[in-house]
C-alpha cells in the first residue's frame, strides 16, 4: 500500500516472532496456562472468524474495499467470565447492534488494514506503555487520553512513539501488522489487524452507542479517521495517586508481575501499566482496586486510529459476505 523505509520484517516486526525463544515461552502461557493464567479455549466456532477472501489482499499491503477500514469483531456484550480463560469460541455473542461480530472473550474492536498501514492517535494522550507480549496482542501502545480515558492498539507491528512522550490527535504511533500468537495460529488465513481496546476508569469499556450509553466517536455510530493533526488541542493527563496505585499493585498475587510494576519509577507509567496487567490478566489480581483519582464519564473524544490519506471509513465485515 505505501513503501517504509527500512522496510517492515515478516517475522521480527510483521508477525512479532523476535526474540524467538521468548516468543515461544509466551505462546506457551496462551496455550497451556500458567499458575496464575487459565489457557485460552477455542473450538470449532473459532474458525468461523476465518475471512481468507479479505485476508490475502490486506496481507499483500492492498485494499480489500477502496480506502475503507473493515470492522471484523466489535466488544462483545456477553463476556465469558475470566476465570473461563480468554475464549476465541463463539457459543455467547452480542455486538452494540443486537447482532454477532464478535466472539465470546473479545473485549475490543479489529479493524482490519492492509499489513504496513500507519497508525495513528485515535485522540491528543500521552504515551504510557510499548511493550510486546506474543500471547496477548503482540506489540501494543497504550496512551493515556485523560478523565480516564486509556486506549491500547495491539498487533502492530513498529512503533513510532515512546513512553512520556506526547501525542496529537492523528499522530502516527506506529506501523500496523499483525503481531501475536493469532496471526500464526491462522496461517495467513485471518485478516491482518489492529485490537483497539478502550479502556474508562480502568474497566474495558464498547466506544459504539449501546444501551443508552452515548457514542465515544466523534462521529458517532459511523467514526471517521482523525483529518487533522491539531497540536493545539487541549489535553490534560488522567490524575493518579500513589497510594492508591501501590494498592493496586498489591492487589497482585503474582510476585514476578508486583515486582516488574514496581520498578516503573514514573507514576502515570506505573499506573498505566497496572490498569493493563488488570485488563490482560485479571486473574492475577484478588481486587481490581481503582486507580485514577477523578473518574471521567464518556464522553465522544475518538476517531478511528488510522489516517485520512490512507482511509476514507469504516465498513462492517458482516455487510460484506465472507
Amino acid at each position: 500500500m505505501q513503501s517504509h523505509d527500512p522496510p517492515l520484517r515478516l517475522f521480527g516486526e510483521v508477525l512479532g516472532l523476535s526474540p524467538l525463544r521468548l516468543r515461544l515461552r509466551q505462546a506457551r502461557i496462551a496455550l497451556r496456562g500458567e499458575e496464575d493464567v487459565p489457557p485460552s479455549t477455542y473450538d470449532r466456532t473459532s474458525l468461523t472468524q476465518l475471512r481468507p477472501r479479505l485476508a490475502r489482499p490486506l496481507w499483500r499491503g492492498r485494499y480489500a474495499v477502496h480506502r475503507q477500514i473493515i470492522v471484523t469483531n466489535l466488544f462483545n456484550h456477553r463476556q465469558t467470565p475470566i476465570e473461563a480463560g480468554w475464549s476465541v469460541k463463539r457459543t455467547q455473542t452480542l455486538d452494540f447492534r443486537g447482532r454477532d461480530l464478535t466472539y465470546d472473550s473479545h473485549n475490543g474492536t479489529d479493524f482490519s488494514m492492509p499489513v504496513g498501514s500507519t497508525v495513528v492517535a485515535a485522540a491528543p494522550g500521552k504515551v504510557l506503555r510499548v511493550a510486546s507480549e506474543f500471547n496477548r496482542g503482540g506489540l501494543k501502545v497504550f496512551i493515556d487520553h485523560g478523565q480516564g480515558l486509556m486506549t491500547c492498539t495491539a498487533h502492530l507491528a513498529r512503533p513510532l512513539v515512546e513512553p512520556g512522550q506526547t501525542v496529537s490527535r492523528g499522530q502516527p504511533i506506529a506501523l500496523s501488522g499483525y503481531s501475536g500468537l493469532d496471526a500464526v495460529v491462522t496461517l495467513g488465513l485471518n485478516t491482518p489487524h489492529i485490537h483497539f481496546n478502550v479502556w474508562l476508569n480502568g474497566e474495558p469499556i464498547d466506544p459504539f452507542p449501546h444501551d443508552g450509553r452515548p457514542s465515544l466517536w466523534r462521529a458517532g455510530e459511523r467514526p471517521v479517521p482523525a483529518r487533522d493533526v491539531d497540536a493545539d488541542e487541549a489535553f490534560a493527563p488522567s490524575l493518579f495517586e500513589a497510594d492508591t496505585v501501590e494498592r493496586g499493585i498489591d492487589a497482585c498475587i503474582t510476585p514476578a508481575a508486583r515486582r516488574r510494576l514496581r520498578a516503573i519509577r514514573d507514576l502515570s507509567q506505573r499506573a498505566g501499566a497496572l490498569v493493563a496487567e488488570m485488563n490482560y490478566y485479571p486473574t492475577r489480581f484478588h481486587e481490581r482496586v481503582p486507580v485514577y483519582a477523578e473518574p471521567g464519564e464518556r464522553r465522544p473524544v475518538l476517531d478511528l486510529p488510522v489516517t485520512a490519506e490512507q482511509f476514507d471509513g469504516m465498513v462492517f465485515a458482516d455487510e460484506l459476505g465472507r
